[in-house]
């Protein structure tokens, strides 16, 4: 019997494991995922040696053709369907220190070196990741899955946000909070979506118990205010790296924004995004653009250019060209691409050549690192956009179709670009007792190759103090090639004029040469003849008939308008060459390649031409993974703190993935295929969903089960942005201007923050309502950006910022409680608060209600109470000592949490 117990012990672990074994071969293990599972091995792992910058022993794991092809032993690592015939196996579980790998690192762990062998014994197949998936409508969950949620919190869930939402509550075991109390929402969603807070009247009318109006005409309501275009567009600024000033050492003035406008009005109008986007990065080459297009191209022009002496302009165009490759795919594909720039990308399927076939789509654009930012957009004023139509009608009823538009957008657009020649060849020269052109401190100038019997009118622009002197015009010899013209040249008296030389009759190709003799030019450096740009162009149609055209012409090339640089295409037979630069050094050109897009996503859509209006039918193509996704993403943070995958900038495989992947994918399908890419419906979707709604109140229970609110439980709270917080300060104290569009404007700051160099640039302060606009009109110098923003975690925007990574400083609290803005703001709501009610508590009610758009309550009452009895003491026997006073408590309003944080 002792025995016959003994064996009963050891078959009850026999047939456990019997019955364990036979129920595993019906449910087989799920299999291994890639992206998910072994991906993130070989990043953290692996990729350091073996990937886009090192392929130890000739073994990468970037691409699956090089993990599976033959190392430098001349067999491969990695034999699918055989991990233990696998070399990369029988290193990972080596003993000896030189063989095993990682080489001299912490080994993997049991359960990494598992997911590994599965994977390989599967076939070692090659995931894409989830970002470079197409974007397919998911199915939505069902209420029956929710099965740790009352049923009375499924029913209210009528949006597919809460349905994804909610079926992740049900799986990590949370429920939803309870909405948000009214007052609290209307400050919510008015902060979100027009950044500032709600006006009386949209308090009165949605807070009142007398006919309110609705939660959805709320968002209606704020989404046409002319705000919301003030709002996002601030969101946009930093995406756009947009600036008042150039940048790099000299950081001297820009005038651009003309595009801060257009973007105003481009949200407000709710330009679809695929058309916004295409705008900004080729509105140049649609058909016949607009002025407005070409406005919308400055997106591009926002990089920085070096005025600096003795740099090389080469060296900076090729600069700003990385510079627009490198903001396309961070702002609007959240990927990270600069470092393709040396080598193939480290961690994604990118390569090293596809940084410079995409590159080549910016390539050949016509603008330069030049002083002077050609080419530039001229804007007239409503006297000389009339000349304009009068000169065009001229044209169309005088000229060809092709003159008409080469005339009108060379006066519309200063192009040196449009079949320009750039002077390329200098001679410094002293012949006998005489100086010869000084061009930009050099000599003589030679013009290459121009074809003067098509283009037979050259244009320049030039400026000097000499008054006397000949310029001489030879053709193909800069000493004795024939002479076509002696001119003598007039004193400008030091200002740029612009002029034209006719080459009429002169048939074929040649060099033209300039140069410039004056007995009286003693500092060439000083008073020659300097000369900004040349313009060839065919002739402007002759004839008696045409001499008020003419002068019409030359009225408006010599207007004095205000500019704003933007993008143009090089004509055909000025086209750039694009090469891949060896290790990513543009003096170092390897092999020539054209525009084109990386091999892992779709390629140019059928009809799409090489440039970069093609470029950008790629990008908004609906098969395109990654435009849509990101631009969800970006929204969603807006309005939740955090985007549904965390690094806005980097949705590749090392970025964090998605909490909720399925609903990052339907909102991205829905912007495209429901709302035709309205980002005001996508935007009302979010806010009207029952996830938004919430109370940001958070539980121990929810506290100790998603501190980070990754799950959405509750609505978070989130402090305001630099700009909102001036905003609202200055809108809660009635001084915020509702002015809009317009230069940049100079509000109060302290004297001496400036320092600018080579120049005697300094802050003047705005006058009148222009201290008091929105943060968006606030100047931008890149080299010292306004500080109080600076503070709270505003960028440079040398580059562009795909996200804020917010701070908390005691720098931030100093600001509010003595930065001028706030110190004025709190003044003018101190004597709002005096003017309403008989008595101090009155006062502190208003004050309160007015900043919160609710009302206080007694606890806080009586701290304020507090607080204005005891600093009436202190000021005791000053003038006004009771509105200094309540100005101390004003600026605790003002300073409250609830006050810088959107709850």
């Amino acid at each position: 019997m002792k025995h016959l117990l003994n064996y009963r012990f050891l078959i009850l672990p026999v047939l456990a494991l019997a019955i364990g074994l036979a129920v595993w071969q019906m449910y087989p293990r799920k299999k291994v995922d890639f992206s998910t599972e072994v991906k993130p091995i070989l990043n953290q792992h692996c990729i350091t040696c073996h990937g886009g910058v090192k392929k130890n022993g000739g073994f990468s794991v970037l691409f699956r053709e090089e993990a599976l092809g033959d190392t430098k032993s001349g067999k491969p690592a990695i034999i699918p369907g055989h991990a233990g015939e696998s070399e990369l196996m029988r290193r990972l579980l080596a003993n000896d220190p030189e063989v095993k790998m990682p080489y001299k690192k912490k080994p993997l762990s049991d359960e990494e070196i598992d997911i590994l062998r599965r994977w390989i014994d599967e076939g070692a197949e090659w995931g894409e990741h989830w970002a470079y998936q197409p974007v397919e409508k998911p199915e939505l969950p069902t209420p029956k899955s929710f099965a740790s949620l009352k049923e009375s919190e499924v029913a209210a869930s009528e949006q597919p946000i809460d349905l994804f939402i909610r079926k992740k509550l049900s799986e990590v075991g949370l429920q939803p909070s309870p909405e948000a109390p009214k007052d609290i929402l209307l400050r919510r969603v008015s902060l979100d979506l027009t950044g500032l807070p709600p006006s009386d009247e949209l308090v009165e009318a949605f807070l009142t118990e007398e006919n309110p109006i609705t939660y959805e005409e709320v968002v209606d309501a704020l989404l046409a205010d002319p705000a919301y275009g003030e709002r996002w567009t601030a969101m946009w600024l930093d995406l756009a790296r947009y600036a008042d000033t150039k940048g790099y050492e000299r950081d001297p003035g820009r005038e651009i924004w003309h595009y801060r406008d257009w973007l105003i009005k481009a949200f407000n109008e709710d330009k679809p995004y695929d058309d916004f986007l295409t705008e900004q990065l080729a509105g140049d080459l649609l058909p016949d653009p607009t002025d407005d297009q070409l406005i919308a191209t400055a997106f591009h022009r926002n990089t920085m250019t070096n005025d600096e002496g003795g740099t090389d302009n080469e060296e900076f165009r090729v600069a700003a060209v990385l510079d627009r490759v490198n903001t396309t795919w961070e702002v609007l594909m959240g990927t990270t691409f600069a470092c393709v720039q040396c080598h193939s990308h480290p961690y994604d399927p990118i390569r090293h050549e596809d940084y410079y076939r995409f590159a080549a789509f910016f390539n050949n654009t016509r603008d330069e690192d030049t002083y002077d930012e050609y080419p530039l957009l001229r804007h007239f004023e409503e006297e000389d956009s009339t000349k304009l139509v009068s000169l065009k009608n001229w044209l169309e009823e005088n000229a060809t179709p092709s003159k008409t538009k080469e005339v009108v957008q060379f006066v519309k657009t200063w192009q040196p670009a449009i079949n320009s020649i750039t002077a390329d060849e200098f001679v410094d020269a002293e012949l006998a007792d005489t100086k010869w052109l000084v061009f930009r401190n050099h000599g003589v100038a030679r013009l290459p190759s121009v074809e003067l019997t098509a283009r037979n009118l050259l244009t320049y622009r030039y400026r000097t103090n000499i008054k006397d002197g000949t310029w001489t015009i030879r053709l193909d010899d800069r000493k004795s090639g024939s002479v076509l013209k002696e001119l003598k040249m007039r004193d400008t008296g030091g200002k740029w004029v612009i002029d034209t030389l006719s080459f009429a009759g002169v048939e074929g190709r040649h060099h033209v040469y300039l140069s410039y003799e004056s007995p009286s030019l003693t500092n060439p450096a000083a008073n020659g003849i300097f000369f900004d740009w040349f313009h060839f162009s065919s002739q402007f149609p002759g004839g008696e008939a045409a001499d008020d055209a003419q002068s019409t012409y030359w009225e408006l090339v010599n207007a004095k308008v205000e500019t704003t640089p933007i993008m143009v295409e090089n004509p055909p037979g000025m086209t750039r060459e694009s090469h891949v630069f060896e290790r990513g050094n543009w003096l170092v050109k390897g092999e020539k390649v054209e525009p084109g897009v990386p091999e892992v996503f779709p390629d140019l859509p059928d009809g799409a031409p090489a440039n970069r209006l093609g470029m950008a039918m790629w990008l908004t193509d609906p098969a395109n993974p990654l435009t849509a996704r990101t631009i969800i993403n970006r929204l969603w943070e807006q309005l939740y703190g955090q985007g549904l995958a965390e690094t806005l900038e980097d949705l590749g495989s090392q970025g964090i993935e998605p909490t909720h992947p399925e609903l990052l994918d339907y909102l991205s399908w829905q912007l495209v295929n429901e709302h035709d890419w309205s980002l005001k419906q996508i935007l009302k979707t979010m806010v009207m969903s029952a996830t938004y709604r919430q109370s940001s109140v958070a539980t121990d229970d929810v506290l100790e089960k998603d501190q980070f609110n990754q799950y959405y439980a509750r609505a978070p709270r989130t402090r305001l942005s630099a700009e909102q917080l001036r905003d609202q300060a200055l809108a809660v104290s009635g001084l915020l201007s509702s002015k809009m569009y317009g230069p940049s404007v100079m509000p109060y700051q302290p004297k001496g923050i400036w320092n600018s160099a080579y120049s005697n640039a300094d802050w003047k302060q705005s006058e009148g309502e222009d201290q008091y606009r929105r943060g968006v009109y606030t100047y931008w110098k890149r080299t010292s950006a306004y500080p109080a923003m600076l503070t709270f975690d505003a960028t440079a925007r040398e580059v562009c910022v795909a996200r804020r990574i917010r701070t908390n400083t005691p720098l931030q609290a100093l600001v509010l409680l003595n930065d001028s803005v706030y110190v004025e703001a709190a003044h003018h709501l101190a004597l709002k608060m005096k003017q309403s009610g008989e008595s101090p508590e009155d006062h502190i009610d208003y004050g309160y209600r007015a900043a919160m758009k609710r009302p206080i309550t007694p606890g806080k009452r009586q701290t304020l109470e507090n607080l204005y009895n005891q600093a009436l003491r202190s000021y005791e026997g000053e003038e006004d000592a009771e509105t200094q006073a309540m100005q101390l408590v004003a600026a605790a309003i003002l300073n409250l949490d609830e006050f810088v944080t959107r709850n």
